[in-house]
């Protein structure tokens, strides 16, 4: 089967701009972020209540849910998890 595509692959291309590991990464900080409000949503949990059982401030919760706030550590992504009954699991590829 012949393939219709012309050119390098979208990761191709994001590397040779030099961009790929920051795309990336914001990628994952937004997919993590909408995880987390559905989650929060699912169970009926207002940012409030969120930061409460997260033990932190609205604020900093506010950050987490910020699509374009990408300094968000791994300890506060692990407590948004378990605030909602979830887990947060790494993987090396």
């Amino acid at each position: 089967m012949k393939s219709n595509n012309i050119g390098s692959s979208f990761d191709s291309f994001l590397r040779e701009e030099g961009v790929y590991e920051e795309t990336t990464s914001n990628a994952i900080k937004r997919v993590l972020a909408r995880q987390i409000e559905a989650a929060m949503r699912e169970n009926q949990f207002t940012k409030a209540e969120m930061a409460r059982r997260m033990h932190t401030s609205r604020a900093a919760l506010d950050r987490l849910l910020d699509p374009d706030y990408d300094a968000i550590t791994l300890s506060t992504l692990r407590k948004a998890a378990a605030a909602v009954g979830r887990e947060l699991r790494l993987e090396l590829v």
